[in-house]
Parts: structure tokens; sequence; C-alpha cells
């Protein structure tokens, strides 16, 4: 598999990491560091999520993020051994190497999804389809509108309570838009 992203766009954003992102081991900006000096094996690295369903992985994670420190998959075999993945980089540099990198990364930063990859290990039944998606947002906005409607209806209560006409009728009018649009969805 040959990379589609441009190799400046890797260093760029490996640079940008490791300038924003402490590790939890030192020995994985040893290997980023390494990866920004060698343009060829650079080529064959891929950034992708859920990087432990690819044969040739490794999984990094900064101080600030809940993942596991430091992971390297090769086939069935996993360990936590740094310097096993640095010289399987540099015994086979030709063979693609996939990178998962944990941080803190709400909202997506435009330097990584410049390089994010799809994952082409990912089982099929994890990806989510066109129609669950569109079913999760449905029942998304049906939860939203049940939790306006029902906030407006206790506002109502509070200002009848109070005697309150003019906030009654205001809130009676939000709540009378908020079917309509109900309706027309």
């Amino acid at each position: 598999m040959t990379s589609s992203i441009p190799i400046i766009d890797k260093k760029t954003f490996v640079r940008w990491f490791l300038k924003n992102y402490q590790l939890k081991r030192r020995e994985c900006v040893w290997i980023l560091n390494y990866l920004l000096s060698n343009d060829s094996l650079l080529e064959n690295i891929h950034f992708v999520e859920e990087a432990h369903y690819c044969p040739r992985a490794i999984v990094m994670s900064s101080v600030d993020s809940t993942g596991v420190p430091f992971r390297f998959y090769k086939g069935n075999i996993m360990t936590s051994d740094a310097e096993k993945s640095f010289h399987d980089l540099r015994l086979h540099p030709g063979e693609s190497m996939y990178i998962q990198l944990n941080f803190p990364n709400i909202p997506p930063s435009q330097q990584y999804l410049a390089v994010l990859e799809e994952n082409p290990f990912m089982p099929k039944y994890l990806h989510i389809s066109e129609k669950d998606r569109l079913i999760a947002e449905e029942m998304l906005n049906n939860s939203l509108l049940a939790f306006q409607e029902e906030k407006l209806l206790k506002e109502i209560d509070d200002a009848l309570d109070k005697g309150d006409k003019e906030r009654f009728y205001s809130l009676s009018n939000l709540l009378q838009a908020l079917k309509q649009t109900t309706k027309n969805v």
C-alpha cells in the first residue's frame, strides 16, 4: 500500500504533535524523530485509528490521554518493548507500518486530519453505515426536541404558578412553534 498522504504533511503533523504533546514513554519521541529523519521510511507510515487490527502497528499515547503508553503489534505478537518496534522499523523500511496516536483531539486538529487514513484492516462490522448514521442522527434530533418540549412545559407551569400571563403566552407560542417544527421534520 503506497501512501497517498504527502511526506511533507506527515512531517508537519509529527513536528506539530511533538511540539504540542508529551508522550507517556520517551522511546516514542525517539521513534517519531527517527521517522522525521527518514523520508523513505515515512513513505510507508500510515496514521490510522484502531491500529491493533493492522498486521504491523504501533500505538503511542500522550500523557493526557487514557490510552496505553506504548504497544507494538506484528502478526499475532504484541509487546510493549519500544526497542523491538524501532529495530523492526530499521530492518523492514519498505513494509507498511500503521501508527495510532492517542491524544486529546476534540475538535480534531487540521494537522491530524491531513494525515489520518482509513484503516484498511478494520473489520467491516465496526464500520458505521450511512443508514446507521442517519438513524442515530434522527434519534438524537428526536431526543433534543423532546427535551426542549419538556423544558418549555416546565417553564409554562412555572409561569402559571406565578401568574405571569405574558411569559405564559410567550412560552406557549414557543411550544406551538416547536410542535410545528416536529410535524414538519
